[in-house]
């Protein structure tokens, strides 16, 4: 009996031995800006192809219902790298260079969770959580940083503008806190798919003998789009075939880097985008497959997108995973991986590992997930398989033909007068309203909503969250 029980105790320390002597993982996420659902082969894009993005999912697992906070640029990034909603910390929408407001300095970001574990960590892209220097990433938990401050629209150039010079100042590209280029121009956007690869590359190549946390933050295919000549004229896609192309051999150089340096095993990679396909663009947007709307909506074509993870020996092969998941739950999960405290403040996220790790019989661990716009307007909510949309305004394609050239057409109003209920995952295009059938849902569902108004506000019911935290503020003629 003695033996037994020495012989038990022995085992369950060797296991917590090794467990605490694993080294922590490595860490890259890299996240598009404007990919739609059906932009990835493997989520069935069609005239050109993404081999890489398809190998890292049939290695790794592909999930069927992941979430980003919200329908649009700074918003969705914020929650990425807070784990928090972006009503919770006070920015929505896309801040542009006149924004006086950027990532609060008391928030912790991921860059500043691994870096507390002795992580090293860049961020090579896009970074749009303020422009001023207080909000830049070498200021938020970042080592290296190299990459646009905000969208690559955000120039003179705007293709509303058709050309002819606009309302926005020079876009400059950043090296640390510095302008490596004060003004970009078209032929250096073709190359930023490029730049931001190598410096990613590099990164790896020069830390790793140590952990560290890649954020590789693509600015395609948001429009103008630009693509260098190694893909130029490649898809029958056109343009945009071409762009995911190129992203697509982004994502093979990381793969290949690691591979190459023996990385594989130690190292978890994810891929996701910030917010669904910029549908007005025509020919220059991408695909929400069979999902309603897409950017700036909170249907699903607008917050629903690809998100693909691998980590060879701990994540199982070709797994596929039906659990709907958000981006502010990356934060909790890499926290949980690399043995991290959590953010002293409250945060949104949870720890998701048993659903990328596809653990048998894995739920999410969300009751509910809530869905804002504009300036915190609560839009809609989503428990299970079900997804209410609350009486709001929004904006939808109107029929006639699409946009050529990269010139958009305009969207039209359309307003919800009375709350819809569908089920996301029977009927994915959000054709059929179910409110009327499903009064008990919507009961239960307006009652999440009334908690996320008490907690994180909602300008359309002129609420005021208990939660809420504004973001950091500078005076607006403070240089960068």
């Amino acid at each position: 009996m003695l033996r037994g029980i020495f012989t038990s105790t022995w085992i369950v320390l060797t296991l917590v031995t090794a467990a605490v002597a694993a080294p922590a993982p490595n860490v890259v996420f890299i996240y598009c800006d404007d990919l739609g659902y059906g932009d990835l082969g493997v989520y069935g894009a069609t005239g050109y192809q993404t081999p890489h993005l398809d190998r890292l999912a049939a290695e790794g697992i592909r999930f069927t219902r992941f979430y980003t906070a919200q329908p649009v640029c700074s918003a969705s990034r914020v929650a990425l790298l807070t784990g928090c909603y972006p009503s919770r910390v006070g920015i929505h929408g896309a801040l542009g260079p006149q924004a006086a407001i950027g990532i609060h300095e008391r928030e912790t970001t991921l860059g500043e969770l691994c870096h507390a574990r002795g992580y090293a960590t860049g961020v090579f892209g896009k970074w749009h959580l303020g422009h001023h220097r207080p909000f830049l990433p070498l200021q938020n938990g970042f080592d290296e940083y190299f990459g646009l401050p905000y969208s690559n629209d955000m120039w003179p150039y705007h293709p509303e503008f058709r050309g002819r010079r606009g309302g926005f100042p020079d876009l400059p590209l950043l090296e640390g806190n510095e302008a490596q280029i004060a003004a970009v121009t078209s032929e250096d956007q073709r190359h930023l798919t490029t730049w931001y690869t190598e410096h990613a590359v590099d990164f790896i190549e020069r830390h790793r003998e140590q952990p560290f946390f890649v954020y590789l933050a693509h600015s395609m295919p948001h429009v103008p789009l630009h693509v260098s000549d190694k893909f130029a004229g490649h898809t029958e896609r056109g343009l945009y075939g071409d762009v995911i192309e190129e992203i697509d051999w982004s994502v093979g150089q990381i793969m290949s880097t690691l591979a190459r340096l023996g990385l594989d095993e130690r190292t978890l990679v994810m891929f996701s985008s910030d917010n669904g396909p910029w549908l007005s663009y025509g020919e220059h947007a991408g695909s929400a497959g069979p999902l309603r709307e897409g950017k700036g909506t909170c249907w699903e074509g607008g917050v629903r997108e690809p998100f693909v993870a691998r980590w060879p020996g701990r994540i199982p092969r070709g797994a596929v995973c039906d659990e709907p998941a958000m981006t502010l739950d990356i934060l909790p999960t890499v926290a949980g991986l690399i043995g991290a405290a959590l953010p002293e403040q409250p945060i949104d996220g949870l720890d998701i590992w048993p659903l990328i790790s596809g653990q048998a019989g894995a739920r999410s661990p969300h009751e509910a997930f809530y869905f804002y716009f504009k300036q915190n307007e609560l839009h809609a909510v989503l428990s299970g398989n079900w997804k209410l949309y609350l009486p709001h305004e929004y904006r939808s394609l109107p029929a006639g033909p699409k946009a050529t050239g990269g010139v958009p057409v305009r969207y039209e109003s359309r307003t919800l007068e009375l709350p819809e209920l569908y089920d996301v995952v029977a009927d994915i295009g959000e054709t059929r309203n179910v409110a009327a059938e499903q009064q008990q849902v919507v009961e239960r569902l307006l009652t999440y909503a009334e908690r996320a108004r008490a907690e994180l506000g909602d300008t359309l019911t002129k609420r005021t969250g208990s939660g809420f935290r504004p973001p950091g503020r500078v005076e607006k003629s403070t240089e960068r």
